[in-house]
């Protein structure tokens, strides 16, 4: 057995207390030495420690606890735990200061090069605000006269995969909008 369980003396103080293991699986499953459960079991060892149960912990169940306990030379087995998590909010990149300056530079590049992105897209692209982007798209920006445009790739903001995912999903955007409207013409050609 490679792994040990969490809090292995708390542990074995619990299972002291709660169970009828043997000394020695409880040894062997905390990887302790057999006199240092006993001494658990005396009282001589361990005395400030709070027992951990292991249980709710899910490191053991109670179907193993009971099967150890009619079998003295079974060694407890640690269940193992797959946790699935999935992060559903991407972190965000740290920007330098000294780079922040690129973002309107970066912003105009993309207006300029891709007309098809909206807004709120470039505005994640660059890591900046969609009211930011749109007063540079409108020439509105405090600084748009000192503003030049700069490929974001090259400024680090962001990648060109990043750019091209972004691409993808305003095209679709666009036929998606194409075909709606299709449609709603269709319904007035029949209606009338």
């Amino acid at each position: 057995m490679n792994e040990k369980p969490f809090m292995p003396k708390a542990t074995a103080v619990w299972l002291v207390e709660n169970t009828k293991i043997s000394f020695k699986q409880i040894a062997d499953f905390c990887h302790l030495h057999e006199l240092e459960v006993k001494g658990i079991a005396d009282g001589d060892v361990a005395k400030g420690i709070k027992a951990y149960n292991p249980i709710l912990a899910g490191q053991l169940t109670r179907e193993e606890i009971e099967a150890c306990s009619i079998d003295n030379s079974k060694p407890i087995i640690l269940n193992k735990k797959k946790l699935e998590i999935k992060s559903k909010r991407k972190e965000k990149n740290y920007i330098p200061i000294s780079k922040r300056q690129d973002r309107p530079n970066a912003a105009l590049w993309l207006i300029k090069n891709y007309t098809q992105l909206s807004d709120g897209q470039i505005g994640k692209l660059v890591g900046s605000t969609k009211k930011t982007v749109s007063l540079i798209r409108n020439n509105n920006y405090w600084n748009s006269s000192n503003l030049s445009p700069k490929d974001p790739v090259a400024s680090n903001l962001c990648s060109q995969v990043d750019i091209t995912n972004a691409l993808d999903k305003a095209d679709r955007k666009i036929i998606r909008r194409k075909k709606e409207l299709q449609s709603e013409k269709k319904k007035e050609m029949e209606i009338e």
